[in-house]
């Protein structure tokens, strides 16, 4: 071996070339020699490996050795066998040069930790692919885990790369990076922060992909789409994207319409406001009036017929209709609404269906029907809602009642 590594430079000297020249020409000579074996073996292993994954990924049934090879992993490994074949031949070809020999092997070896680190990156990006193929972890926040490996995984390739650059042992430049940790806590803490949310965020199930989240403080109202280390990118309804820091999931407060989705319903909670001067007794005139509207005669003739037994009983003087029990147009309107949206085909009939009075306010008094609609998609919410309470306004003036409107701005 020594004679073959010194064959061209012996031939150089006996044709009359000076000894540093014959070096220079010997060690060209035998890197270029070197680079082409390299590059070949290199070009036979790729094309062997990558062919054999082929043909294994074509009769395999699982999909995942189909994402090994588009993420290009047996190509990344297939420089394994040619890197550590050069790294032994540095020494054979820069034995005249030894501070040359020096540098090009410490490169070759940090050129090794940087293909350790692609070929890392491959396998975990594949890993990651897969798991979004499978139902159980499609909503699960797998990119801030392969963040966070790949993150360790260049801390240490960083670390081992100055290690061999200093010449000293990775253990002992890990201890002496020991007072800097609090300047490295400071860069990284945002990363931190956000791998501490990742994994709270994972734990409590607390944000899914795919979940419809409403975050006012970033302006954000849509559906999750990517969850990472960092942040996590929601979908609004009209497609633009907010991006929201990760660690705010867990910092601030949110709201998360996933329990809604998951219900047998979405609920319906909105008021109509009357005017309440338009409240008043009801006379047994304006009570067979009411008596008309189908779905409340049966409880008419019911309650009349329960308020009259009363007022006997109590002899009350109903010359003055306050005297005794009486029937309100409101209580009635009321009355009308509850059985309207219990049997509106839209409502949810197993959840909660409300009609109640809220506390009055300086524009009238809210009636507030509370239910849930059947369907949860929301347009379709939307036509519902509106279908409910197209009917109740409407209903408003059968009941001689007022809706309350505001005419300030009208007169002025």
């Amino acid at each position: 071996m020594m004679e073959f590594r010194h064959l061209l430079y012996d031939y150089l000297v006996s044709v009359g070339l000076s000894d540093t020249t014959a070096k220079y020409l010997n060690m060209i000579a035998l890197s270029i020699a070197l680079l082409i074996v390299v590059f070949i073996i290199d070009y036979i292993i790729r094309k062997v490996l990558v062919n054999a994954f082929n043909a294994f990924a074509f009769r395999s049934k699982s999909n995942f050795d189909n994402i090994l090879v588009k993420n290009k992993v047996p190509r990344n490994i297939a420089h394994i066998i040619p890197l550590l074949i050069a790294i032994e031949f540095i020494p054979f070809i820069f034995s005249d040069f030894d501070y040359l020999e020096n540098i090009i092997e410490k490169g070759s070896k940090v050129f090794g930790i940087i293909l350790t680190l692609w070929i890392v990156r491959s396998v975990l990006k594949t890993i990651k692919d897969y798991l979004k193929t499978v139902d159980r972890f499609k909503d699960k926040p797998i990119d801030s885990y392969i963040q966070v490996f790949m993150i360790f995984a260049w801390v240490i390739g960083i670390f081992s790369s100055f290690a061999i650059i200093s010449g000293i042992s990775f253990w002992k430049f890990v201890t002496t990076l020991g007072a800097a940790s609090a300047v490295i806590i400071l860069v990284f803490k945002d990363t931190i922060m956000g791998f501490v949310a990742s994994i709270q965020v994972s734990i409590n199930d607390m944000v899914r992909i795919g979940d419809w989240i409403t975050f006012e403080k970033y302006g954000a109202d849509g559906d999750v789409i990517e969850i990472n280390l960092s942040t996590v990118k929601v979908q609004n309804f009209d497609k633009t994207i907010t991006t929201i820091p990760t660690y705010a999931l867990i910092s601030d407060s949110f709201k998360n319409w996933r329990g809604m989705e998951s219900s047998g319903g979405r609920r319906i909670k909105r008021a109509v406001i009357l005017k309440a001067t338009s409240i008043q007794y009801l006379t047994d005139e304006h009570i067979g009036k009411l008596k008309d509207i189908q779905l409340i005669s049966s409880y008419l003739d019911t309650k009349q017929k329960e308020v009259n037994t009363f007022n006997q009983d109590e002899n009350a003087d109903k010359s003055v209709l306050i005297n005794g029990r009486n029937l309100t147009n409101l209580g009635v309107f009321r009355k009308y609404l509850q059985l309207y949206v219990e049997n509106h085909s839209a409502v949810n009939k197993d959840m909660t269906i409300m009609v109640r009075q809220l506390e009055p306010t300086a524009q009238g008094l809210p009636l507030e029907i509370y239910c849930f609609s059947s369907d949860k998609r929301w347009v379709n919410y939307e036509y519902i809602m509106s279908d409910i309470f197209d009917h109740a306004i409407a209903a408003v003036p059968y009941f001689d009642l007022e809706v309350f409107e505001n005419n300030f701005y009208i007169n002025a």
